[in-house]
């Protein structure tokens, strides 16, 4: 070391520089995934995915969490529902659900056996409509012999009798994921679906805009007809918000784990505003926080907020910041990476089965909810005593 540098007054220079060495060894095509990600994910977005892979298996995976994910983007056509959602659900690595509704819908194809085929960015999109193909980017869907037809038995389910009333998104899917169960088994096939899993391990799935997707437009079509099935957002609103509560007042922690950004994100993290600004119960946001995102935070949308941002609206416990990661990659990269590090560090846990247990859940929130604000229903009765 040379003489001036020794002669510089540095207290806190070994504290800085006390990192792992970047000094990674060749590779050789014989290395396990997770061990390519802890040794070899050292920088930029990879180490950022490398620290949320740590986040989920080694904090967010304990027994106490209970962990919300949510869904943005065109997921389920690219195959992500089968390789990697479909697998958490099974794991018992994700508790509950805030998906846009298109992911949902599409899900349904891959239950009905309705092949979805790999395609080309560059194709002729004239060309496509011309022979009755629509395409998400790269990935194609044929119209009449998968859209359409996924369109016809989604109708003629809406207008069974246990769809004529009012209920929220997460009853909606369940019972549609029970329909997706039967079609898998039907079919000879076996976890391709993601409602049809969420059905039997009891994860609700809610969709935060349920007019904004194909199942929202056929719901909306058989209601000309009659059909007497209403979706309540706020029976959504209510019953996220009372598993968190849930969960914190179980002595445990919740946890937000975000696949892109817009509505279902905003929708996940609304549940610790809910809680304190509306309902004026004393929480403190969210203990972790995992978003893979592609936006920028200083366009000022909400799909680049940070978790720090998050804090000044009660949605992340500021304390828990260090527990916040957020990686600028796609979600078709992240997702699967994350996946498989997390099965092949962790333990399956066991199922939370929320569905099962929301009504509970939502009378726990009630009864805090009148208990603290001391107020009555507006006709007036007291619903803790009557």
């Amino acid at each position: 070391m040379p003489d001036w540098l020794k002669r510089k007054t540095c207290p806190n220079r070994d504290r800085y520089l006390a990192g792992q060495r970047i000094l990674p060894k060749n590779l050789t095509g014989k290395e396990k995934l997770p061990d390519i990600v802890d040794n070899v994910f050292l920088a930029y977005n990879s180490a950022r995915l490398k620290e949320g892979c740590k986040l989920f298996a080694e904090k967010m995976l304990e027994p106490d969490v209970t962990i919300g994910m949510s869904l943005s983007g065109a997921l389920t056509p690219a195959g992500l529902g089968c390789s990697s959602i479909v697998p958490l659900i099974k794991a018992g690595f994700v508790d509950w659900i805030v998906s846009t509704g298109a992911n949902l819908y599409h899900d349904m194809h891959f239950a009905l056996n309705y092949p979805v085929r790999v395609g080309d960015f560059k194709m002729d999109d004239t060309e496509l409509r011309d022979n009755d193909i629509v395409r998400v980017y790269d990935v194609l869907i044929g119209y009449s012999d998968c859209l359409m037809a996924t369109d016809e038995i989604l109708r003629s389910i809406l207008i069974q009798p246990e769809f004529q009333k009012e209920m929220g998104s997460g009853e909606l899917h369940h019972l549609l994921g029970k329909y997706a169960d039967e079609w898998e088994r039907k079919a000879g096939l076996k976890d391709v679906s993601v409602l049809a899993a969420a059905y039997r391990a009891g994860v609700p799935c809610y969709t935060s805009s349920p007019g904004d997707s194909t199942i929202g437009m056929n719901v909306a079509g058989v209601e000309l007809r009659g059909n007497k099935l209403r979706v309540n957002p706020s029976i959504d609103v209510n019953e996220t918000t009372a598993y968190v509560l849930a969960a914190k007042r179980a002595g445990g922690k919740s946890a937000a784990v975000l696949w892109g950004g817009g509505s279902p994100k905003n929708f996940m993290l609304q549940t610790e505003p809910q809680i304190q600004e509306v309902l004026r119960i004393k929480e403190f946001g969210q203990d972790y926080f995992l978003q893979v995102t592609d936006a920028r935070p200083d366009t000022g949308g909400l799909s680049g907020a940070t978790p720090s941002e998050a804090v000044s609206w009660g949605k992340v416990d500021p304390d828990r910041l260090p527990d916040a990661v957020v990686c600028y990659t796609d979600t078709t990269i992240a997702m699967p990476i994350l996946t498989h590090y997390a099965l092949a560090r962790h333990p399956r846990r066991k199922l939370r089965r929320l569905y099962d247990h929301r009504g509970q859940m939502m009378k726990a929130l009630t009864k805090e909810y009148f208990t603290h604000n001391k107020v009555k229903m507006i006709d007036g009765t007291d619903p803790i005593l009557d």
